[in-house]
């Protein structure tokens, strides 16, 4: 085996090497790893920009961005739809019930 001219530990079985060995066997995890971090920053920043965005038009639209508010207007949205729906299925009924009476008088 081949020394160094000091009296070292011989190059390929130096703590150095092997260290170096080490980490280029992880280079290929760790950039990936560093990829995976600079696309979630990127989805972190793209996500808070959507969601400002998103705040900013409830606001306009509804008065609120409040999501517990927003939750309420459309419960309260569908409970005033539903009213409607019944409303207008007694207004079709009672014609029906018309058009039928006028058939049995004729």
């Amino acid at each position: 085996m081949e020394r160094s001219r000091k009296g070292q530990e011989p190059r390929d079985a130096s703590p150095d090497v092997e260290a170096l060995r080490r980490l280029e066997a992880l280079q290929p995890a760790y950039e990936r790893l560093r990829a995976d971090r600079i696309r979630a920053e990127s989805d972190v920043e793209r996500l808070t920009a959507e969601l400002a965005a998103a705040r900013a038009q409830a606001r306009e639209e509804l008065g609120t961005d409040d999501e517990a508010e927003i939750r309420r207007m459309i419960e309260e949205a569908r409970a005033e739809n539903a009213r409607r729906v019944e409303a207008f299925a007694q207004a079709l009924r009672a014609v029906q019930d018309r058009l039928a009476a006028l058939d049995t008088a004729r």
